[in-house]
Formats: C-alpha cells, structure tokens, sequence
C-alpha cells in the first residue's frame, strides 16, 4: 500500500515521539523526522496540531494525525503486517497496557520534577507499584511472548529514563523485578528503540532534568564529573 510521504513532527525529548519513531522504524516506513523546540513553537506547526503537542504525523504535507497511540495504529494499519494481536481480547488487552505505559510516563515527570526528598522517595514508591504490576503480566522475552509489538514500543522509552538516570544515581527500582528487568534489557538492545533517539540524548535528558531544580536534579549534579 502507498502511504504517501511521511513526516514526523517531533522534540528529541518526547518519549510520545520515540514510542512512533520505534513503530515507524519496525514497520519499515521511510520518513522524514523535524524536531521543533516546544519553548517556541513554530506557527505552521501550531496550525497543523489542535492540541499543540508532539508527535504529529503529517501525510503528504497536509493531513496531519495527532497523538501517539492514534498514530502508531495508523501505521500498523496501513503497513503489511501487524504489531498488535489478532485475537481482540488480547488485542483491547495490549490497548490496556499502552495506556498503562502512558500513565507510568506521567509518573516517571512526577519523579524528575519532585521537589524534596519526600516527595521525590513517594513518587518513586509510585513507580515501584507499577513496575511490580508490570512483573506479574510480562511474559517474556518481550511483553506478551517471542514477538516485538507495539506495547513495547511504549516501554521502551520508559526504560530509557532509567537507564540513562542510572549511570549516575543508583536506584531499588527494578530490584527483585527479574522479568522487567530481562525485558528491560531485551528493549534497550533492539535497533529501532536504539535508532529512536539521537547519540546526545542521555546528555540532553541529564541537562533538561538538572534544570529541573528538583530533588533527582541535586542528586544528578552531584555526580556529574567535573
């Protein structure tokens, strides 16, 4: 099938537009990737997204669709195969999970953006809830058996926060968590998350996070090499 010529409208940040790059990337799209800064956002792009938010996939320079979920079922749609289960309740369970995966990234801001030790150990507490409802459904290699799907898509780039912030703080996250973390490790290794995010990334994201001024910020600063 003819897509026509694909655009993604993206922040190198925005783990929304790494979970679509992932999907484009698996399903063999070829696009183009125009990343913007959010602090000022451009005027075509304000007239092109309702929400003003990344990603935007924008199809032959005029249609554009709009958030992460809706755009990664697009492509799955219009590309020969499929990266969700074709039985539906297996289907609307994948669904469940992906929105699962967006609340934990709401979460993990609630974590770099915690202001004091308190509420920085209550939304980690938050974290460990998840990742351990997470250990209890995985079942592995990836989140439903031997095939990389769209659900992983989405926690790739969950993971990537943590592996990024671990080179510098240590954390209990994931401990005790066998299946999460072999998962873990499965998605950091797989090409197309590896291709997501451009060779600055970990630096970036430190950077954004220290100008943060919250409580991980300290603790990130304090062990930046000189």
């Amino acid at each position: 099938m003819n897509i026509g010529t694909i655009e993604l409208v993206s922040f190198k940040l925005c783990p929304y537009v790494q979970r679509s790059v992932i999907t484009l990337l698996e399903k063999g799209v070829v696009f183009k990737r125009t990343d913007i800064d959010l602090a000022n956002k451009p005027g075509w792009f304000l007239a092109l997204s309702p929400t003003g938010k990344v990603p935007l996939l924008l199809i032959d320079n005029k249609d554009a669709i709009f958030e992460s979920a809706v755009i990664c079922e697009y492509l799955d749609e219009v590309t020969e195969g499929s990266l969700f289960p074709a039985d539906p309740k297996l289907r609307a369970l994948h669904r469940s999970w992906i929105e699962f995966g967006s609340q934990t990234l709401a979460a993990i801001g609630g974590y770099y953006s915690a202001k004091d030790e308190e509420s920085f150990r209550h939304a980690e507490a938050q974290l460990r809830g998840r990742f351990e409802k997470l250990e209890d459904v995985i079942a592995g290699p990836y989140f439903s058996g031997a095939d990389f799907m769209i659900v992983d898509a989405v926690y790739a780039p969950v993971f990537r926060y943590f592996d990024v912030f671990s080179t510098l703080v240590e954390s209990d996250l994931f401990k005790g968590l066998a299946k999460v973390e072999a998962w873990r490790r499965r998605l950091a290794a797989r090409q197309s998350v590896i291709d997501a995010v451009d060779v600055d990334f970990a630096q970036a994201l430190i950077a954004f996070v220290i100008r943060k001024q919250s409580y991980l910020s300290h603790l990130l600063q304090s062990s930046v090499p000189a």
